[in-house]
């Protein structure tokens, strides 16, 4: 089992930034790659970004990349997301979520590849 915590979400305006995290527990964090997901009112849970186990390996939806950075520290068994640049349009609750994986390098992108979720944090952009 993985309890995952986020934290690090607020309310900030358009063009500033923040940092989510993501602390597990209950098991390492090394054996799984990570992924952000988000969910605006009314929507679906979308992909935001992943990050593969050994951290070699990451990918990005296209509405955020060149703006969104996510990395690990597998030692501090935490997952990172830097927000730069955020817009009205990033409004939504954000997800941690792992997977447990062998392969080092894969980065999954869909909601059902993932085993475990955390509770979510808000993160509102105002214009």
């Amino acid at each position: 089992q993985v309890q995952l915590v986020e934290s690090g979400g607020g309310l900030v305006q358009a063009g500033e930034s923040l940092r989510l995290s993501c602390a597990a527990s209950g098991r390492t964090l090394s054996s799984c790659a990570m992924g952000w997901f988000r969910q605006a009112p009314g929507k679906e849970r979308e992909f935001v970004a992943a990050i593969s186990k050994s951290g070699d390996g990451t990918d990005y939806a296209d509405s955020v990349k060149g703006r969104f950075i996510i990395s690990r520290d597998n030692a501090k068994n935490t997952v990172y997301l830097q927000m730069n640049s955020l817009k009205p349009e990033d409004t939504a609750v954000y997800y941690c979520s792992a997977k447990v994986e062998s392969r080092n390098y894969y980065t999954p992108r869909r909601v059902y590849d993932y085993n475990y979720w955390g509770q979510g944090t808000q993160v509102t952009v105002s214009s």
